[in-house]
């Protein structure tokens, strides 16, 4: 264990019950916001080759100069 996961693990321990269920609870937020960005960035680049034909067309050229 790290120095830092070593004092975060103090810490955590020095809370009460209820505080360490608020710190479960964050914890867990976290890594599924985590997990909800990667699913977002995987969606995106499958997505990209289904929408290159309708982004890449001379009508819209001109907005590719903005």
């Amino acid at each position: 264990m790290n120095s830092n996961a070593s004092t975060l693990t103090e810490k955590i321990q020095s809370l009460s019950a209820e505080q360490i269920v608020e710190v479960e609870d964050f914890v867990e937020f976290v890594r599924l916001r985590g997990q909800e960005r990667g699913l977002t960035r995987a969606a995106t680049s499958v997505s990209a080759p289904a929408f290159e034909a309708v982004w890449n067309n001379p009508e819209d050229a001109a907005y590719d100069a903005i």
